[in-house]
């Protein structure tokens, strides 16, 4: 299976750390972030990985190179001289994807069933299906509505009616990617509306909770989280 990853973010939330380094790459237990989300994907079967860059992108180039040291096989992808935003930054890496991939984030650490995900989208005529947790706002603001298994609202701002979250992942077919203009800085909800407006888009409910770096509180529930494993290599 194969996973873009997008990682092109300023980490604004994460300043001043991430000034210097991109928030994927920040330090956890003496490892940068995107280790343990690269180790957990390759532990789902995922073998092939597109990193879009964008801030301080080199630094995850030079580290990760092509991939083989960490068992998986890394291509990039640049946003060029303007971020492009995660949509932008996917349809940018469309000429290195596969008929079917996942779609996530460099700052996320998602226990999800890859395998089954991926069998449900193929085995419907959807475009897309995103992994959903039933949220009730306890882990950030709910920002989705689901009805019938498909995804009826995506609003991150939330409101009525919204009790499910984005967790994070999505299964996708490459025919997605018709609904983002070429060269066109375009953010997740814009693109997921579209596939919302076309009734394109399943919703796939998870159990496991999320983890994430996106703000110092997160970052440090999950460096608890590992660091109480007792095998901090370990998926």
């Amino acid at each position: 299976m194969q996973a873009v990853i997008l990682a092109g973010g300023l980490g604004t939330r994460l300043l001043p750390v991430t000034r210097k380094i991109p928030k994927a790459m920040v330090s956890i237990h003496g490892k940068p972030f995107l280790e343990y989300e690269v180790g957990l994907l390759r532990s789902q079967g995922v073998a092939e990985l597109v990193v879009c860059l964008g801030h301080l992108g080199n630094m995850i180039r030079d580290y990760f190179g092509d991939g083989r040291r960490f068992g998986v096989a890394i291509k990039y992808s640049e946003d060029g001289p303007r971020l492009l935003g995660p949509a932008g930054a996917l349809k940018q890496a469309e000429p290195l994807l596969g008929d079917s991939f996942f779609v996530t984030y460099g700052d996320v650490y998602l226990r999800a069933p890859y395998s089954s995900m991926m069998r449900r989208l193929e085995a419907s005529v959807a475009a897309a299906l995103m992994a959903a947790y039933r949220n009730e706002n306890r882990l950030g603001r709910s920002d989705l509505q689901i009805e019938r298994g498909r995804v009826a609202r995506y609003d991150k701002k939330g409101g009525a009616g919204m009790k499910w979250i984005n967790y994070g992942v999505t299964a996708m077919k490459k025919r997605a990617l018709d609904v983002i203009p070429a060269g066109k800085a375009m953010g997740e909800e814009e693109f997921y509306g579209a596939l919302i407006r076309r009734n394109k888009l399943l919703a796939f409910p998870v159990t496991r909770r999320f983890y994430e770096i996106g703000n110092p509180e997160s970052l440090d529930q999950f460096s608890r989280f590992i660091r109480g494993r007792g095998h901090l290599a370990r998926p």
